[in-house]
């Protein structure tokens, strides 16, 4: 019995990982063939509203707090070593490279991805999907292209926000309220953040945009029926996808870090 139900599982499990690159396939399939025609970045518009527009206050208020935090956890660190002056340094390394990425792809697993899989969740369960299939459209083109364009186009960029607030945040606490000399804080910011650090943010930014984009309409694709199955859908997709960004944010990390050194040697804080 506990073989059965093991084999069981892991043939579901294989069947499961199969129909998800063929989505994947069919997916960047229509997204290349369709990426030229108007009609379809009209589908694309409302969706960069959805995902972008009502994203910005919970990234805004997240990237804030969490540079206002990393700034005074930094601080008393830094000072004690003499180093207080080089708090920038730290503090946006951290958010460029590492948490702003990670901070706004896990808000938007959480928003945006959450309410993609019961969108489409509920147009499976409420036959729609079928009903557009019997109309002769093609339901990945007509309902993930865009959906999913959004997610990939817009996480990059809601990154960057979530950067610029705490950044703009944790400079305010050690130049406002901890007296750090602004010249000094600014100088070894700008000299310590380099175009790597961006590129590997940027990059992982958009690996999350994808993986979030594609989790969620995947798993709402592919849900049971009910109002059980669509909430089902929704957490598994919330879970996988939050899985899956640390999953990659750490290989990225590590590669990044081993290139890094390759090419430049090694890189001190201070």
């Amino acid at each position: 019995m506990i073989i059965t139900t093991i084999g069981r599982k892991t043939n579901n499990s294989l069947e499961a990982f199969g129909q998800f690159w063929m989505f994947c396939l069919r997916t960047t399939r229509w997204m290349f063939t369709g990426m030229f025609q108007y009609r379809n970045w009209r589908l694309v518009m409302p969706q960069f509203y959805e995902v972008g527009n009502r994203s910005l206050p919970v990234i805004a208020i997240t990237g804030t707090f969490v540079g206002m935090v990393l700034a005074v956890q930094a601080y008393d660190q830094l000072h004690a070593a003499g180093f207080a002056e080089r708090m920038g340094v730290l503090l946006n390394l951290t958010l460029v490279q590492e948490l702003g990425p990670v901070l706004a792809a896990v808000m938007l697993a959480g928003r945006v991805g959450g309410a993609l899989t019961a969108e489409l969740g509920t147009m499976n369960v409420t036959e729609q999907i079928d009903a557009l299939r019997a109309m002769g459209s093609d339901p990945i083109r007509y309902l993930v292209v865009p959906r999913f364009l959004a997610c990939l186009i817009l996480c990059p960029v809601l990154t960057l926000f979530a950067d610029v607030c705490g950044s703009v945040a944790g400079s305010w606490i050690a130049v406002g309220l901890k007296d750090i000399p602004y010249e000094p804080y600014s100088y070894y910011t700008m000299d310590a953040v380099a175009k790597w650090d961006m590129g590997v943010g940027f990059i992982k930014s958009l690996i999350f945009g994808w993986i979030i984009g594609m989790v969620a309409c995947y798993k709402g694709f592919h849900c049971r029926a009910g109002a059980e199955g669509v909430g089902r859908a929704c957490t598994e997709a919330f879970v996988a996808t939050f899985i899956a960004i640390l999953i990659v944010d750490f290989f990225i990390a590590s590669f990044s870090t081993g290139l890094y050194k390759v090419l430049y040697g090694f890189k001190s804080l201070v």
